[in-house]
C-alpha cells in the first residue's frame, strides 16, 4: 500500500493526457460524423463546393480545421459553427432545420443558420431541443423563412446572450401571446428583431428582458407595401402616438446601451419618447423622417450618449449651444446623406469630447476656413467626402493633432497640400482624391507620418518636385491607391518612394500613363500583396513572378500596357489563390500554361487583345471549375473550343470571338445553364446551331457572327432575357423565326448577309425596345410590313439588298427615335460591359476593419471595378461608305436603308417628317417614282440622302439646301428636270456625279446651262403647268434624223420583199421623171421663145 501511495495521481494524469490528446489530435469522433450528416442533409441546397474542405472520405482530416468550425483548443470540442451563406434554397421550399444534428456538439457555444432560407424544422426536431445545449449563448437566425411561430421554440433556450431573428418571414405583427414566453429569456444582452412589425405590446413585453444591452428595432417598414400616401400620413401618425408608451416603458431597461430604429418613419416629435431611456450610449435613428432644425436640448435627457447616428434624414440644420454640457460625452456624430448645411462645421464645437464626425455626402459648399471644427482636439475621425468644398485647406486643421483618420475625397479643394496634413503624426488613413490638389511627384510631405497605412490619392495632379529628397519615408503602406492622375511632366515613372515599401496588401497605379519597365519589383518586395492593380499604362518588358509561393494574391489587373513575352509558365503556381487575372491588350505570345489548371479559385481570366495561339489546354478546363468570365478575343487560338466534358459549369460570360477556332458549335454548352453572354464572332465555326442553345434560359447576349454557320435559326429560342442576338455574316437560310415575339428587352436583331427568304413576320412590332433590326443582303420579300412603325425606339433600319416590293410605308415618318443618354436609360442601352466587381473605400469600411486590429485592412473593401465597357459594334452603309459604329456614336446614330429592292410608287410625305435626329437616308435602287418630297427640308440634321437609281420625276426641290449638316446627297439617275437647288450651304460642296442620268437637268455643277435651254421669247414661260419642262434643242435634230432614216429604211424594206409592190413604185418613179423632163422641156421652150419675141 505504501508502495502505492506515490502513484495515486497517474490514473488522472491519464485523464488529463486522454484529453490533451483529443484536443492537440483531432475533433472528437461523434461531432466529426455530426457535421458529416449535416453536410449531407444540406447536399441538394448547397454548392457542391461550399463544403470541400469537410472530407469525409479521409478519416485523418481534422474537423477542427474545416471551414466553419472552431473548437476549444484544450479539449478538442467544437463551441463555434458558422454555417451562414450555405444554401440557396427558393422563398418556397427551403431545407428545414433538424434540431437532432446539433446535439453532440455539447459545448457550442455560437452558432450561425443565417442566410440560409430555412424554411422551417422537421416535426417534433424544433429550437426547442436546444435546451440541452447548456452553453448556447449566441445564435443567428437572420436572413431565412421563418414565422412567428419560431419564437415560443427559442423560448426554452434560456442559456442565449445574443439572439439575431432580424429579416424572417414575418408576415403582419407579432402575436403577443408567442413572443411573452419569448421575453423570459432573462439573460437575453442582445436582440436583433430588424426588419419585424412590432407594436406597443411587444415593446412592453421587451421591458420585462432586465439583462437587455442592444436592442434592434430597425427597419419596421421593410417588409411593408404603402397603398397611397394618405394611408401612409395616417400610420405615420398611428405608429408615432401607438408607440410612445411602448417606448417609455423601455426606460426600465438600466442596462440598455445600444438602441437601433434605423429604416422606420420616426419623425423629430419621436425623440420626447426616448428620453426615460437613460442608460443609452449608442443611438441609431438613420433613414427616418428627421426634418427641419435639430436642437441639442432635445437631447438633454441622454447624458450617457456616446455614439449619435442621424444619417440619411431631412435635417438642414444642428442647432447647439456651445457652453451648455448637453451631450458633453458625444464621441461619435453622423450626419452624413443629410440636407445639413456649412453652419454644421462652427456648430460641432459644442462637442468637446467629439471624436469621430461624419458628414459625407451632403452637398456642402464654400471654403473649409469655418474654425469651429479646428477647436475639436480630440477629434480622431472625420469624414468630409463627396461634397463642394473648395478652396486651399485651413491653416487652423493643424491643431487637430489626434487625427487619425481624413477624408477629403469627391470635393474641390485645390492648392498645396503639404501643409498642415505633414503634421498629422498620429494619421492612419488619408484620402484626399477628386480634387485639385498639386501633389508633389515624390510624395515627400507625408514621409514622418510613421503612422500612415492607408493613402488614396486618386485623381489629382502630380508636379515635379524641384528638390527631390533622398529621405526614406518612415511608414510602412498597407494600401496605397494613385491612379487616374492628371501630370505636369512628361515620362511620368513609378513613385520612387514605393521601393521601400514591403507591407504593401493593395497598390493601384492605374489609368496614369506611367513609363518605363515593368516594376516587378513590387511584387518580389512585398510579400503580402493581395490586389496588383497596374492597368493602363504605358509599362514595356515582361511580366515577371516572384519565386516563391504568394498565396495571399487575389487579384492581378495589368492590361492596357505594352508587355511582350509569354505568360511565366509557373504563374499558376506561383498565385494559387487567384480569383482575378485581366492581362488584355498587351503584345503577349505563345499560348496558355499548363498551371493556369492550379488556379482552382479563379473566376475571372481577360487575355483578350494579344498575340496568343494554340489551344485551350485541358488542364485548364478542368481544373477551373470556378470560372464565371473567360475572355480571350482578338488572338490566334485555334482548334476546338471545348471538349464534351468541360469543367467550366459555372460560366456566365464567354468571349472567344475573332480567333481562329474551328468545328462544329458544341451541343453540351446548352447544359450551362447560367451562360448570360455568348460571343464567337470571327472565327470559323461551322454546321448548325445546336438546338441545345435553347435551353439557355438567362441568356442575354449571343453573338455567333462571322461564321460559316448553315441550316435554319432554331425556334425554340425562347429567352425572355435577351438583350442582343447576332447572326449575321452566315450562311443561315430558312424564315425569321418567331422565337422572339413580344420580347420586350430585345435591343438588336442583326441577320444580315445570309440566305434567310420569307416575308418581315407581323409580329415583329411586338419588339417594344429594339433599336437595331439589320435584315440587309437576304432573300427576304413581300411588302414592308406596317408593324415596323411600332418600333419607336429604332435607331438602325436596314432591309437593303432584298426583294422587297410595294410602296414604302407612310407611317414610318412616325418613328420618333429618343435618345438614351443618362445612367437611367441603361435597360435601353446599346452599351453593356464585362465586370469583375466594383471598389471603394470609405471610412465607416475601415474603421470596421480596425475594430478586427487592422489584421487584414482589405476584409471590409469591395474589389476594384475593372467593367470593360463592351458595347455593340454594328456595320451600317452611309456616305456611299461601310462604317462600324460603336460606343457613343452608336447611341446617336439614327439611319434608315432600304436601297437595292423593288420598292414602288411615291415617296411618301411623312418619311420627311420622321424625327429630325436622322442622320441617314438611302432609298437608292428602287423602282420609286414621283417628286422629291419638299418635306425632306425637315431633315436638319441629316448627314447622307441618297435617292438615286430611280424613277423620280419633276424638280428638286430648292427647299433642300436647308439641310445645312448634308454630307452626301445623291439624285443621280432619275426623269428629274429643272435647275439644280442654288450653290449654298452644303449644296456648293456637291459635284456632277450627284445628279448624272437626269438629262432634263441643268445649272452648276451640270455643264448645261438653264438659259441654253429656253425658247427665245420675252413672254415668261409657265413650267409648273408643263410639269417643270421645256424643249431641250438638241433632242429634237436627233429625233428628227433618226425619224427620217426609220421611215426610209422602212419604204426599202417593203420595196425588196413584196416584187408587186416594186414595179408598181418604180414605174411611179418612172412616170414621174416623164412628166418631170416633159414639163421642164415645154416650159422651157415657151420661156425661150417669149425671150426671142
Amino acid at each position: 500500500m505504501e508502495l502505492l501511495r506515490p502513484f495515486w495521481w497517474w490514473p488522472v494524469v491519464l485523464v488529463f493526457i486522454q484529453l490533451d490528446m483529443n484536443g492537440c489530435f483531432g475533433c472528437w469522433e461523434q461531432e466529426r460524423i455530426a457535421l458529416l450528416q449535416y453536410k449531407a442533409s444540406t447536399a441538394s441546397y448547397t454548392d457542391k463546393y461550399h463544403f470541400t474542405s469537410w472530407d469525409s472520405d479521409n478519416k485523418e482530416s481534422d474537423c477542427c480545421e474545416w471551414k466553419g468550425v472552431k473548437c476549444n483548443l484544450k479539449t478538442g470540442r467544437v463551441i463555434q459553427l458558422a454555417l451562414d451563406y450555405a444554401m440557396y434554397g427558393s422563398d418556397c421550399c427551403g431545407w428545414y432545420f433538424n434540431a437532432s444534428m446539433f446535439l453532440p456538439f455539447e459545448e457550442l457555444q455560437d452558432l450561425n443558420l443565417g442566410s440560409n432560407s430555412i424554411s422551417g424544422w422537421v416535426p417534433n426536431e424544433g429550437f426547442e431541443r436546444f435546451s440541452a445545449l447548456t452553453k448556447l449563448e449566441v445564435l443567428h437566425l437572420q436572413w431565412n423563412l421563418f414565422n412567428t411561430s419560431i419564437l415560443s421554440s427559442l423560448s426554452g433556450i434560456t442559456t442565449l446572450k445574443e439572439l439575431y431573428l432580424g429579416f424572417n418571414n414575418w408576415n403582419g405583427s407579432i402575436p403577443i401571446q408567442g413572443f411573452e414566453r419569448f421575453c423570459a429569456l432573462s439573460k437575453l444582452e442582445v436582440l436583433s428583431l430588424d426588419g419585424i412589425k412590432f407594436d406597443d405590446s411587444i415593446l412592453q413585453c421587451l421591458s420585462g428582458i432586465a439583462s437587455l444591452k442592444e436592442l434592434d428595432l430597425g427597419c419596421y417598414n421593410c417588409n411593408s407595401s404603402i397603398p397611397n400616401q394618405g394611408i401612409e400620413r395616417s400610420i405615420k401618425q398611428f405608429q408615432i402616438q401607438n408607440f410612445k408608451q411602448g417606448f417609455e416603458s423601455l426606460s426600465s431597461l438600466s442596462k440598455l446601451e445600444v438602441l437601433h430604429l434605423d429604416d422606420n418613419n420616426f419623425n423629430n416629435s419621436f425623440l420626447s419618447s426616448l428620453s426615460g431611456i437613460t442608460s443609452l450610449k449608442e443611438l441609431d435613428l438613420n433613414n427616418n423622417n428627421l426634418s427641419g432644425s435639430i436642437h441639442i436640448q432635445e437631447f438633454e435627457a441622454f447624458s450617457n450618449l456616446e455614439n449619435l447616428y442621424l444619417n440619411d434624414n431631412e435635417i438642414n440644420d444642428f442647432v447647439t449651444t456651445k457652453d451648455s454640457n448637453i451631450l458633453s460625452k458625444l464621441q461619435l456624430l453622423d450626419l452624413s446623406r443629410t440636407k445639413i448645411s456649412v453652419r454644421i462645421l462652427d456648430s460641432t464645437a459644442a462637442f468637446p469630447s467629439l471624436k469621430t464626425l461624419y458628414l459625407g455626402n451632403n452637398n456642402l459648399k464654400g471654403s473649409l476656413t469655418t474654425k469651429g471644427w479646428c477647436e475639436l482636439k480630440n477629434l480622431r475621425v472625420i469624414d468630409l467626402s463627396y461634397n463642394n468644398f473648395e478652396g486651399i485647406l485651413p491653416s487652423c486643421m493643424a491643431n487637430l493633432t489626434s487625427l487619425e483618420i481624413l477624408d477629403l475625397s469627391y470635393n474641390h479643394l485645390d492648392g498645396n497640400i503639404q501643409s498642415p496634413l505633414s503634421r498629422f503624426s498620429s494619421l492612419e488613413y488619408l484620402s484626399f482624391s477628386n480634387n485639385n490638389f498639386f501633389i508633389p511627384s515624390t510624395f515627400s510631405f507625408l514621409f514622418n507620418l510613421s503612422n500612415l497605412q492607408i493613402l488614396l490619392s486618386d485623381n489629382n495632379i502630380i508636379a515635379l518636385e524641384t528638390n527631390s529628397p533622398t529621405s526614406i519615408p518612415t511608414f510602412q503602406l498597407k494600401i496605397f491607391s494613385f491612379s487616374n492622375c492628371s501630370f505636369n511632366i512628361r515620362n511620368s515613372t513609378t513613385p520612387r518612394f514605393l521601393h521601400y515599401q514591403y507591407d504593401l496588401r493593395i497598390i493601384n497605379l492605374s489609368h496614369n500613363k506611367l513609363v518605363g519597365q515593368f516594376p516587378n519589383w513590387l511584387l518580389e518586395n512585398n510579400t503580402k500583396l493581395e490586389m496588383f492593380i497596374l492597368n493602363n499604362n504605358s509599362f514595356t518588358g515582361p511580366f515577371i513572378v516572384p519565386y516563391d509561393i504568394r498565396p495571399n494574391i487575389s487579384r492581378i489587373d495589368i492590361s492596357n500596357n505594352y508587355l511582350q513575352g509569354p505568360i511565366p509558365t509557373n504563374l499558376g503556381l506561383i498565385f494559387p489563390n487567384l480569383e482575378i487575372l485581366n492581362m488584355s491588350k498587351n503584345e503577349f505570345q505563345g499560348s496558355i500554361p499548363s498551371s493556369f489548371g492550379n488556379l482552382v479559385f479563379l473566376w475571372y481570366l481577360d487575355l483578350s487583345g494579344n498575340n496568343f495561339s494554340g489551344t485551350i489546354p485541358m488542364h485548364f478546363i478542368m481544373g477551373c471549375y470556378k470560372l464565371e468570365f473567360l475572355i480571350l478575343s482578338n488572338n490566334s487560338f485555334s482548334g476546338q473550343i471545348f471538349p464534351t466534358n468541360s469543367n467550366l459549369t459555372n460560366l456566365l460570360s464567354l468571349h472567344l470571338d475573332n480567333n481562329h477556332f474551328s468545328g462544329m458549335l458544341p451541343t453540351w454548352m446548352g447544359n450551362m445553364s447560367t451562360l448570360e453572354d455568348i460571343v464567337l464572332a470571327k472565327n470559323h465555326l461551322k454546321g448548325p446551331i445546336p438546338i441545345d442553345f435553347c435551353k439557355l434560359d438567362y441568356l442575354t447576349h449571343l453573338d455567333l457572327s462571322d461564321n460559316n454557320l448553315v441550316g435554319s435559326i432554331p425556334s425554340c429560342f425562347n429567352s425572355s432575357w435577351i438583350r442582343f442576338f447576332q447572326l449575321n455574316k452566315n450562311c443561315l437560310s430558312g424564315p425569321i423565326p418567331s422565337a422572339y415575339q413580344n420580347n420586350s428587352n430585345l435591343l438588336e436583331l442583326n441577320l444580315r448577309d445570309n440566305y434567310l427568304t420569307g416575308n418581315i413576320p407581323s409580329w415583329i412590332g411586338s419588339l417594344s425596345s429594339l433599336r437595331i433590326l439589320l435584315l440587309k443582303a437576304n432573300h427576304l420579300g413581300g411588302q414592308i410590313p406596317i408593324q415596323l412603325c411600332h418600333l419607336q425606339y429604332l435607331n438602325i433600319l436596314d432591309l437593303s439588298y432584298n426583294k422587297f416590293l410595294g410602296p414604302i410605308p407612310h407611317c414610318l415618318g412616325n418613328i420618333r427615335r429618343t435618345n438614351f443618354s443618362t445612367a437611367s436609360d441603361w435597360e435601353h442601352s446599346l452599351r453593356y460591359s464585362i465586370s469583375a466587381g466594383g471598389r471603394y473605400w470609405s471610412v465607416s469600411s475601415y474603421l470596421s476593419s480596425k475594430s478586427k486590429t487592422f489584421k487584414n485592412p482589405t476584409d471590409a473593401y469591395f474589389s476594384f471595378d475593372t467593367s470593360e465597357d463592351v458595347g455593340e459594334e454594328v456595320e451600317f452603309s452611309t456616305k456611299s461608305r461601310t462604317y462600324s459604329y460603336k460606343g457613343d456614336i452608336l447611341e446617336y446614330m439614327f439611319g434608315i436603308d432600304l436601297s437595292c429592292n423593288n420598292l414602288t410608287g411615291k415617296i411618301p410625305l411623312e418619311l420627311g417628317r420622321i424625327s429630325s435626329n436622322i442622320r441617314a437616308l438611302n432609298l437608292s435602287h428602287n423602282n420609286l417614282s414621283g417628286p422629291i418630297p419638299v418635306t425632306f427640308s425637315n431633315l436638319k440634321q441629316i448627314e447622307s440622302l441618297d435617292l438615286s437609281y430611280n424613277n423620280l420625276n419633276g424638280r428638286i426641290p430648292p427647299q433642300l439646301t436647308e439641310m445645312t449638316s448634308l454630307a452626301v446627297f445623291s439624285v443621280a439617275h432619275n426623269n428629274l428636270s429643272g435647275a439644280t437647288p442654288d450653290r449654298k450651304n452644303q449644296f456648293i460642296t456637291f459635284e456632277e456625279s450627284s445628279y448624272e442620268g437626269n438629262p432634263l437637268l441643268c445649272g452648276p455643277p451640270l455643264h448645261n446651262g438653264c438659259d441654253k435651254m429656253r425658247p427665245p421669247s420675252t413672254m415668261s414661260v409657265d413650267n409648273e403647268g408643263e410639269g417643270g419642262s421645256f424643249m431641250d434643242m438638241s433632242v429634237f435634230y436627233i429625233s428628227f434624223v433618226v425619224a427620217y432614216i426609220t421611215i426610209l429604211l422602212g419604204i426599202v424594206a417593203v420595196l425588196y420583199i413584196n416584187p408587186y409592190w416594186r414595179k408598181a413604185w418604180f414605174n411611179l418613179i418612172e412616170v414621174c421623171l416623164d412628166t418631170c423632163y416633159c414639163f421642164v422641156v415645154v416650159h422651157y421652150h415657151k420661156v425661150f421663145d417669149f425671150g426671142l419675141a
